[in-house]
């Protein structure tokens, strides 16, 4: 269904192409959400064959007042990006759809959910809805793509001797080690700043931050108006890359940076850049354990991406590498990341494990009753992958398998050596090698 007209040059295939594809073959209108300059614009000009875009638009406030139907005339699919700039193309669009009763109408794009009013209908059955995150490793062309997620959760052996690279997006994919992994972490995801240097990239990151903080999530409310609180909220979170901090957590580490004083406050800020896509909770895994300890329930927090974080915290590629506790911490970011876009294409959801005897693993992908997949995500080295492999043991002798199901795969996820498989069936697996 991609149509040549309006796709950009240089267009770097990515993995929610196919789920566009078949959204638009099905429903009458495509929502595409995802963070500020992850590639959504793109993606839809890709599949557009028209486009009106809102933020560029000076004049179109009384003619949306007026008339909002008419910015939806055009060759279809048509693409309406950062509509929920436009007050009232909402409802209008909703009965197009019901007036056209085709599928494959409108492409919507937007960095921020809209705050909908009570006389908005919801556009259920009308609507489909597609999160789009930065590019993963295997997108931008950092991943060999040799070893498939899918095929893992499906059962095929994780070999040593990997099948040949599969090349894809910039198609610069090598065996990288852990000192270009950490570069990744700092350059990130955002197709602007894929063939940038790292440092430059990050230095980027940073103002897109602070756009962030000052621009996208300004609002009327005073309580969330404060750029200075976001951008040492930001910092916090950071920080607190990968964990469940509290907000008294949060509070105390911002306090000499002029953070936010009180819990509210804190959840106000956090709520703002989980709309807009920035920061992206985890939640945990609720199952049932042979043991008598209890599950915790608290998500954990992540930027939706490494570079985010880093930028946040001024880290560099030379002193992640000097400083393993928080380059593991990012990298179990940039793996999230990437576990989250590869796991979207066969609909599965990712989750993190932790009991109350502090027993954690990093990732379980669900895909429905008894469909489970376990994984850890290490930096790497034999102390490392060891202590994640026990990890997966002590889950899968706590699990009650008799109502959960067996896992489908365990597996560690480190920054770079071999790919192997234990003898009791735990895959060992660079993520420079994973591909969905």
């Amino acid at each position: 269904m991609a149509s040549a007209y309006l796709t950009p040059a240089g267009y770097l295939p990515r993995v929610v192409d196919a789920q566009m594809d078949r959204l638009l073959r099905t429903a009458p209108a495509v929502i595409v959400e995802g963070a500020r300059a992850c590639g959504k614009t793109w993606t839809g000009r890709r599949f557009a064959t028209s486009e009106v875009r809102f933020d560029e638009l000076d004049t179109t406030r009384l003619r949306l007042e007026i008339e909002p139907a008419s910015f939806l005339a055009g060759t279809t699919p048509r693409l309406l990006d950062e509509w929920h700039l436009a007050g009232g193309l909402w409802n209008a669009m909703r009965h197009a759809c019901d007036d056209r009763a085709l599928n494959g109408q409108f492409i919507l794009t937007g960095s921020v959910q809209p705050t909908l009013v009570r006389a908005d209908h919801s556009g259920a059955g009308r609507v489909a809805r597609l999160r789009m995150r930065p590019m993963s490793l295997f997108e931008s062309g950092d991943s060999t793509g040799a070893i498939s997620l899918g095929g893992l959760l499906d059962g095929a052996p994780c070999a040593a001797d990997a099948p040949a690279p599969v090349t894809t997006g910039a198609g610069r994919a090598t065996g990288a080690g852990v000192g270009r992994v950490a570069e990744l972490v700092c350059r990130g995801g955002l197709p602007g700043l894929i063939g940038l240097d790292p440092l430059d990239a990050r230095d980027r990151m940073h103002d897109y931050l602070r756009d962030i903080a000052r621009i996208d999530l300004a609002t009327n409310e005073p309580a969330t108006q404060d750029s200075t609180k976001m951008l040492a909220l930001m910092t916090s979170l950071a920080r607190n890359e990968a964990t469940a901090a509290s907000a008294s957590t949060l509070i105390a580490d911002t306090a000499n940076a002029g953070g936010p004083a009180d819990r509210d406050t804190v959840g106000r800020y956090i709520n703002r850049l989980v709309e807009a896509f920035v920061v992206e909770p985890l939640p945990a895994w609720s199952t049932h354990l042979r043991s008598r300890a209890t599950l915790r329930i608290k998500p954990k927090r992540f930027f939706v991406d490494p570079s985010m974080a880093a930028a946040a915290i001024r880290a560099t590629p030379e002193g992640l590498l000097e400083d393993p506790t928080t380059f593991g911490l990012l990298f179990e970011s940039l793996a999230m990341r990437d576990l989250r876009v590869y796991t979207q294409t066969f609909g599965a959801e990712v989750r993190y494990y932790k009991d109350s005897a502090n027993h954690e693993v990093d990732a379980i992908m669900t895909r429905g009753h008894r469909d489970w997949a376990a994984a850890e995500i290490k930096l790497g080295g034999p102390v490392l992958i060891e202590k994640g492999i026990a990890a997966l043991r002590k889950l899968r002798a706590n699990v009650d398998t008799e109502r959960a199901g067996e896992p489908r795969r365990l597996m560690v996820i480190t920054a770079g050596g071999r790919a192997f498989e234990t003898t009791d069936g735990i895959a060992v697996v660079p993520i420079t090698h994973l591909r969905p």
